[in-house]
Parts: structure tokens; sequence; C-alpha cells
């Protein structure tokens, strides 16, 4: 399993400057927690265009939503729609390299190591692809809404249930399954999956645990956070994706209730802070970025989870999770706009727009260009000038 980091790669972007129980997603949760008039988008301030930016390419692979999240692998970024369309488009060109109808629609993905990818259909089935082709597919026990991880021979899958199970990757075999007792209520949203050197880490509950990807065995696990409400709802504290791994150093968010890192070398919590996001974070070796339920986006030291910044100009605005790439930080919002923010104090450097659409995924890094999948399935590239 390859160890890499986001910060090393985004040299561009510094020089430019239910199965458990009731499933519920998100949103739902958020608005069910008060009767008040939903607060409007803090207006926006014309844009700063304090650094350059070119569309680079743009494609369409059909609706989607918050669970198909894009991956880049092998010089190829793989997207998905939910009508069953999964793609593999070079990053340089924004031309398809493959695309296949899987005749049926797509809950979660894509996972990929750049040979293989997987996603998980609406009818809970795990379908592996290659080269345009879909090789199998198997039926899981449980629903997921986590893309699946492809890496060393193999496709790992998290369920909602809160198991982790791993297949064979040439034929789709079960090898192993590694299960933590469930909650009455699973969120609908998309978890933490990753590989650490040759170490499987997920998110089971509020807790960040490493597995041996040959057997299922754990070998450290770490908390985010503790459930300790007096109901289903305020016990909720699942770990929610993105993570950001830096090194030996993940830190992730425990849902609505709190933000840490972990050292991934031995497991032990490193720092833990109050937090009540619903959406993943990103971060680099400096900074770890995050926004709370009402759009208030801050910046915490990695190394003491100390805060560093945050700014208030993008409340109620919808934000994904976001990605730092070298001295920017972008975040997608519900209106279809990329805000490209400081690291440094949050200041705004540029505005990107898309289709309009809501950006559900966080952004990712695709060779030297940022890309964001919307809502309405476009697919946008851009490159710093």
């Amino acid at each position: 399993m390859p160890n890499r980091t986001t910060r090393l790669s985004s040299a561009p972007w510094r020089r430019a400057l239910a199965t458990a129980g009731l499933v519920l997603a998100a949103g739902l949760l958020a608005a069910c927690s008060s009767s008040a008039k939903k607060p409007q988008p803090t207006p926006l301030s014309p844009v700063a265009a304090l650094m350059g930016t070119q569309l680079a390419w743009s494609a369409q692979v059909g609706e989607s939503r918050a669970s198909l999240v894009p991956v880049v692998a092998a010089g190829k970024a793989f997207v998905a729609g939910n009508a069953g369309t999964v793609a593999a488009i070079d990053v340089a060109t924004g031309k398809d390299v493959w695309r296949l109808n899987l005749g049926t629609q797509i809950a979660a993905g894509v996972g990929s190591d750049g040979q293989t990818a997987s996603v998980i259909t609406g009818n809970n089935q795990l379908v592996a692809m290659a080269d345009g082709k879909e090789i199998w597919r198997v039926r899981l026990l449980a629903r997921s809404y986590t893309a699946p991880l492809v890496a060393g021979g193999r496709v790992f899958v998290l369920s909602a249930d809160r198991t982790v199970t791993a297949f064979d990757g040439s034929n789709g075999a079960r090898l192993w399954s590694q299960t933590r007792p469930a909650e009455p209520l699973v969120l609908s949203q998309t978890g933490a999956l990753l590989a650490l050197g040759d170490t499987l880490v997920a998110g089971l509950s509020g807790r960040v645990i490493g597995l041996n990807p040959l057997n299922g065995a754990v070998r450290w696990e770490a908390a985010i956070a503790t459930s300790r409400g007096t109901n289903e709802v305020e016990r909720l504290v699942d770990i929610v994706g993105p993570v950001s791994r830096i090194g030996n150093s993940i830190c992730a968010r425990a849902y609505s209730a709190a933000v840490g890192c972990v050292d991934g070398s031995r497991g032990g919590t490193v720092w833990t802070r109050a937090a009540q996001g619903v959406t993943g974070v990103h971060g680099d070796d400096g900074l770890v970025f995050g926004s709370e339920s009402d759009g208030r986006f801050q910046a915490w030291q990695r190394a003491t989870g100390e805060p560093a910044w945050s700014i208030d100009r993008l409340k109620y605005r919808g934000l994904s999770a976001p990605l730092a790439l070298g001295r920017v930080v972008a975040v997608g919002d519900s209106a279809g706009l990329v805000h490209l923010i400081s690291r440094e104090d949050g200041s705004e450097m540029t505005r990107l727009t898309t289709d309009g659409s809501p950006i559900l995924a966080a952004p990712v890094l695709a060779g030297d260009a940022l890309l964001v999948q919307t809502r309405n399935g476009g697919v946008y590239a851009w490159r710093p000038q």
C-alpha cells in the first residue's frame, strides 16, 4: 500500500499562490435539530481573484450524490453517476480512457488502484471493473455509503453496520471480515477507509482502527469521540470521510462531536477537540481544515489541536469537505462554487464556478489540477496559471 501525501503532489498550486438500525442522512439530522427557519447563506463579496486559474477540461457522468467520490490513480480520474455510469478520465486531457454503464444505480464509489475500479450498487452489490469491462460482482450483506478501497490486490468495503470486509481483487472471493457492535442509528454518509503503509485504517463508530489487511486482525485503535448522549442521535459519533493523512498522522472528524488526530504508527490519540461539523477534514503537515455545521470554516494546529484561525463569510453555504493543496484550501458549496482560500489566514484567493448545482464531495487533486464533481454530474478540472 503506497505511502503518499497531498502536500508533496500539490507543488504547482503553491507556486501559483442501514442495516444495523435506522439510517439517517446528515442533512436530515441537522434539519431535525431545530425548528427555526433555515438561515440564509451569507452574501458573498466580489471575487478577490488573487491567483490565476484556468479551466483545463470538463466532463459529464450524470446526476451524482455525496457518496460518489472521485478518486485519482495512475493518471486517471475515476468518477461515477447515480444511474450507473462509471468512467476513467485521463487527468491530462479530460478524455475518456474508458466508460461503462453498469445498468443499475450506484450507491457508493469509486475506489481504484489505477487498474481495478470498484463501486457499490443500490442493491448492495460490489462490482469490480478493469479496462472498461466488468470482471466480477458479489452481493454484500449490508449497505455501504463509503467508496471501496482497492489496494494490494484486494478490495476492502466498510459497511454501514460497521463491518470491514476484504475481497480478492481478481475474483471477488470473500477473504475476511471484522465487525464491531452496531449502534441503533447509522449514517448514510461516507466514512473513513484508507491505507497507511501495510495497515488498513477504518473509522468504526468514534474510533480510528488499524487492521492487518491480510486477515483483519486489529493492530491498534484510537478514539476521536465517545458516545455520551442520552438518545440515539446524540450517541451517533461515526467517523466521517474524508480524513487527512500526512505520514503517520491521521486526523479525522467524529460526526457532530469532535475533530482529532491519532498516531498511525502505534495508534495513540494525539489530541481531540469538540467540534460540531458533519463533513470530513483535510490538511497539510502544519494545519487541519474543516467546517462546522453552520459553515464556519476553521483551521487547527495539526500537532496540538489548538485553533489557528476561523472565518464566518461562508456560513450557511452548505460546504463540502475541504482539500488542502499547497498555499490554498479548496472547498465547494451548495451553489456550485469552489472557494480557494489562503491556508495562512483564511482570506479569499479566488472563486471558481461550475454548473450551479451543489458540490457534495470534497475536491480532489488530479495531477496538477483541482477536480470537483457536482450533483448534476459535471466534472471540472482547473490548473493554476
